[in-house]
């Protein structure tokens, strides 16, 4: 049995996409614009570390409403994905996201 891995490496990309991102790819791609762009930041929090995403989608830049413990990294991306999609797809948003125009 394999030994478990970080969320950052694994067997493939598409192994860690999920719901959430998948709908968001395939909603750019009816939109015909680029395809979403995840980062995932961290933060120092005492001891240990935070770790949180952003997406950018159409120029417009979403952040996860949480942070997330290490091995949750994809939970970022996932309510990251989700704020980018309510707002694409003019759904209301589950609350208000940090939202911005510019670069990261």
């Amino acid at each position: 049995m394999p030994s478990s891995s970080s969320p950052f490496s694994g067997p493939s990309k598409k192994a860690n996409i999920s719901a959430w991102q998948e709908r968001l790819i395939e909603a750019c791609r009816d939109c015909n614009i680029d395809p979403p762009d995840f980062q995932v930041v961290s933060d120092q929090r005492g001891g240990r570390t935070a770790w949180s995403s952003r997406v950018s989608v159409y120029g417009y830049v979403f952040a996860a409403r949480y942070w997330y413990d290490g091995k949750n990294v994809n939970n970022a991306k996932e309510d990251a994905a989700e704020m980018a999609l309510a707002w694409l797809t003019g759904g209301s948003n589950p609350s208000s996201p940090s939202t911005s125009r510019s670069g990261w």
